[in-house]
């Protein structure tokens, strides 16, 4: 990373081709701190250098929800821990709101699927009818410890992967500096939020996930 305050810009768009049809993925550098002081979070660059997303956190704030935000500040996704719940689930709303989640993520403890380290499936408010209904959204593999996840749509294609960063100049990255690549079909906020998503299951965990 070039820049400490690069400019903004806009959520990175996937290139198409004449024909419409997206060609390539978006590359995100995902830098795991804040740039504001005494917060913890995260700062994301696109290819070109320029802050795309942030996450600021204040260290006395509120640890069971997290905010999405552009470069400018603007709210795009929460996350927050499900309460009262059995088990290790978050769910995910649009801006600022917690009302009417777009999604739910459960951390996966079935150990005979190894691999399987969270699923996340879709919440939508039934019409008519306050019940909510889910459907299989996405699942994530690997370890989030080692930055080595790939996630899989309902159609088992791999539509985001987070992987360590390249040495450059010889010089090696820490698991704070990772990238992540971002496929067409899911676009990089919702891949981003599961970011957040796994960093609340596995952040702070000494497993190797």
């Amino acid at each position: 990373m070039t820049k400490v305050y690069p400019k903004a810009a806009s959520p990175p768009q996937q290139q198409t081709s004449t024909a419409g049809r997206n060609i390539n993925p978006v590359v995100l550098t995902v830098w795991k701190k804040s740039l504001l002081f005494n917060c913890d979070g995260f700062t994301v660059y696109d290819s070109n250098g320029n802050l795309v997303f942030r996450v600021d956190n204040y260290a006395a704030g509120n640890k069971s929800e997290v905010v999405l935000m552009d470069a400018t500040g603007h709210s795009l996704l929460t996350v927050r821990r499900k309460r009262a719940s059995i088990t290790d689930n978050w769910l995910v709303y649009d801006g600022e709101t917690t009302v009417d989640p777009r999604f739910s993520a459960a951390k996966h403890v079935n150990f005979m699927k190894a691999k399987s380290i969270a699923h996340v499936t879709h919440v939508s408010t039934t019409a008519g009818s306050p019940k909510k209904k889910k459907s299989v959204a996405y699942e994530i593999e690997g370890s989030y410890a080692q930055r080595c996840c790939m996630v899989y749509d309902d159609k088992r294609r791999c539509v985001a992967e987070i992987k360590r960063k390249e040495a450059v100049g010889g010089v090696a990255f820490g698991g704070d500096v990772f990238r992540l690549v971002v496929q067409p079909e899911i676009g990089s906020t919702v891949a981003m939020g599961l970011v957040v998503v796994l960093d609340q299951m596995f952040g702070g965990s000494s497993t190797r996930f």
